[in-house]
């Protein structure tokens, strides 16, 4: 069949969208009908169901031991360690129940989450010495890392792979003793950087490739001993660089001020990253075919895909990993995972549809929650072949025949991800308030919960100001100090008013010289989401004079910097 352009309203935020005939034929390829949810109202749904850095001390519900979880104790959820969660010591399927047709599908899953014991955190292979850490991977003396999989050392970290010694990192990967980095790989010994790539001992650079030795400078190429784009003798570069107090968190603030006007005054490309064809979004690398994507590698016929790699053939999905393909409106799906619908950490799983933690080698599952190895069940409730492949069709039937409708009114049949509302995470609990961040009243008009974080009743004995200035000043009595945060919590970044310097942390300041952070983690960690550009994009024209090429692009037109197409970047550049 030959599919042309509809254009449909949001029902969520009623703005226009297109579905374009390419999408209509995956849809007809997986039967599904087409969304009524912009593509953008989707990503934010998908993402109210992730969280990655809100984490609590509980119990768990069957050993009694205290746990790390992502779920808040204040709730009726049953959560089990992850020892106890993989053990022969409960049965999965005890919570399943017979689907009723008498009501919505999602009331009746939204009352399986409460029955069905919760995996306290997402954890895989080796965790030694890290347990202030989800959705990681063997890690070992990690502290606050998330997302993150064969890292060591590493502290205060999102999306951080294969590194050793990274604090305050965003975005790195196959890297050692880096501190403020966003998106930087192969790099050793570089500090406050972004967009770094096969670089060492370097300060403040912005786009650089194959560097050595640089301070202060953007998109250069197989440089070293540069200060300010401009080359000098080794021993000129070491003896200017010694005139920067780099141990003082005065002189980091202004250079950091100097670094900003820096990158606003460099020249950018349209599209972050490289070897991609046919393909539009942001940070993409190795990808074919790929529309509407950001932070993807390794891809290809995909649209609406953010944070993935390795994946084929896929639709509307965050966190897809090694292996992913025909999956649609999916997150967390990997290892391999294969033809799965609507559903939340799919993992090792193939076809299932509208499950959440689906782990290890789950088939044929629908409307399942935290389960493992199983198959043909139905709200984690044990089918045969025959009995499952009959229901199925039925069930979907019955959600478009009784559809779940939400506080707002929002109408949810079959082909639609999961409501907001029944999501086990407040809104502000997600990455959802990360990428698309609103304030409380918003989230209450939008019919979202809110979580609502306790008085933390801290004794803050020193606030940034009244620390020395310089690291080599800093004594060790510094790890009994509660430091407080210099927002004080006025601003919109899930503040915690306080924190404290670890001793670990403190090693690797005194090694590094760098000064005491002035800013909670979870600020800093929003400072460095705000050096990113956003899942969005518009149309523009390369700035270059002379040059008419037209492009998508995240940086959005009223913003400062010099945006060129990949040709014109590349002849300036490289």
């Amino acid at each position: 069949m030959e599919y042309k352009s509809e254009n449909k309203i949001c029902q969520n935020c009623k703005k226009d969208f297109t579905i374009e005939p390419g999408d209509f034929n995956f849809y007809e390829k997986i039967k599904v009908p087409p969304p009524t949810f912009c593509p953008e109202c989707r990503m934010i749904r998908r993402m109210t169901w992730r969280n990655e850095r809100t984490i609590y001390h509980r119990s768990c519900d069957l050993c009694k031991k205290n746990t790390i979880s992502v779920y808040n104790p204040d709730l009726s959820f049953k959560v089990y360690c992850y020892d106890c969660f993989f053990s022969d010591d409960w049965d999965q399927l005890d919570s399943g129940r017979k689907y009723d047709f008498s009501k919505p599908f999602f009331e009746q899953f939204k009352e399986l989450q409460l029955r069905a014991p919760k995996l306290a955190r997402q954890l895989s292979h080796s965790i030694i010495n890290s347990d202030y850490t989800n959705h990681v991977g063997d890690v070992k003396n990690c502290y606050l890392a998330f997302a993150s999989v064969n890292d060591e050392d590493c502290y205060y970290i999102n999306y951080v792979s294969y590194s050793k010694w990274i604090v305050d990192g965003l975005r790195v990967f196959k890297s050692e003793q880096c501190y403020e980095c966003v998106d930087c790989l192969n790099c050793q010994n570089v500090k406050y950087s972004e967009q770094c790539s096969a670089s060492f001992d370097g300060f403040f650079l912005f786009n650089c490739k194959n560097c050595s030795n640089c301070f202060l400078c953007s998109n250069l190429v197989s440089q070293s001993y540069c200060i300010r784009n401009v080359k000098y003798t080794k021993e000129e570069y070491k003896e200017k660089i010694k005139s920067f107090n780099l141990g003082s968190r005065k002189i980091i603030i202004s250079l950091m001020k100097e670094f900003k006007d820096l990158k606003k005054n460099s020249i950018h490309r349209a599209i972050e990253g490289f070897n991609n064809f046919e393909s539009t979004g942001n940070y993409l690398r190795n990808t074919k075919r790929c529309k509407n994507c950001f932070d993807v590698s390794d891809a290809e016929d995909c649209k609406y895909v953010s944070y993935s790699n390795e994946v084929k053939d896929t639709m509307d999905a965050y966190a897809a990993y090694p292996k992913t393909e025909l999956c649609y409106e999916s997150v967390g799906s990997g290892n391999p995972s294969y033809n799965c619908r609507f559903s939340y950490l799919p993992w090792a799983s193939s076809d299932i549809l509208y499950s959440n933690a689906i782990f290890s080698g789950c088939q044929n599952c629908f409307g399942c929650n935290q389960i493992t190895n199983k198959s043909y069940c139905i709200l984690n409730k044990q089918y045969s072949k025959e009995e499952y492949e009959e229901l199925v069709p039925k069930i979907i039937q019955h959600m478009n025949d009784m559809p779940y409708i939400d506080s707002k009114g929002r109408i949810y049949k079959y082909g639609e991800f999961f409501p907001v509302e029944i999501s086990p995470f407040a809104y502000n609990e997600t990455i959802a308030q990360q990428y698309f961040p609103i304030t409380k009243e918003q989230s209450i008009e939008l019919g979202y919960s809110w979580y609502d974080d306790k008085e933390r009743n801290y004794k803050i004995t020193k606030m940034p100001g009244n620390l020395p200035d310089d690291i080599e000043d800093i004594k060790d009595e510094i790890l009994s100090e509660v430091i407080g945060c210099e927002h004080v919590g006025k601003c919109n970044q899930q503040c915690t008013m306080a924190f404290r310097v670890t001793e670990n942390e403190l090693i690797f300041y005194r090694k590094m010289n760098i000064p005491i952070p002035s800013l909670c983690q979870n600020c800093r960690h929003y400072e460095r989401l705000a050096k990113r550009n956003p899942m969005k994009l518009w149309h523009r024209k390369c700035m270059k004079e002379g040059c008419t090429n037209e492009f998508e692009t995240s940086y959005a037109p009223d913003r400062p910097e010099i945006v060129y197409c990949e040709k014109c970047y590349q002849q300036e550049v490289y």
